[in-house]
């Protein structure tokens, strides 16, 4: 008797491979940080912090429209009411992320035609980009989770 079993749309191990290999996001919030955790007396130049956040904004939108095109393995979380509903909250966090580092993004750009705000305006940047690294840091870390659950009931599935 032939059984039916569900497959993967896209394969976890693949999937955990983009998110670990994605160096150049990783680099830009690097870069972004060190620039941004300057002591006081260091001059931040607002023009380079702001190709650094464009840039970042640009990487971030390419890392979660990966993500979603992959569908975080649609099929095989459907049958699994958990792993769904995570994937659901999972996604539905993107776009917050994004428009949080958008509005970022866009205060630095004001920043350069502003120069005597700089010193508080650049520590609310930093303020305000340490909570968006650290939130990015768990929503990547769930994620990161919730692809493993999905590989190891893929894996446990298989006799």
């Amino acid at each position: 008797m032939a059984s039916v079993t569900s497959t993967v749309s896209v394969n976890p191990a693949f999937l955990q491979e983009f998110k670990e290999d994605n160096h150049e996001l990783r680099q830009l919030l690097h870069h972004t940080s060190a620039m941004l955790s300057r002591p006081r007396g260091m001059r931040v130049e607002a023009r380079r912090l702001v190709e650094l956040m464009e840039k970042l904004r640009d990487q971030l939108a390419m890392h979660f429209a990966l993500e979603e095109f992959y569908g975080y393995f649609d099929e095989a979380l459907g049958e699994n009411p958990r792993l769904d509903q995570e994937a659901n909250e999972l996604r539905s966090q993107h776009a917050p992320l994004f428009l949080e580092l958008c509005d970022l993004a866009e205060v630095a750009q004001e920043l350069m035609y502003e120069a005597h705000l700089q010193g508080a305006a650049l520590r609310q940047i930093a303020r305000r980009f340490a909570a968006f690294r650290e939130q990015l840091g768990r929503h990547e870390e769930d994620e990161n989770a919730l692809i493993l659950a999905a590989f190891d009931e893929e894996v446990g599935e298989v006799d």
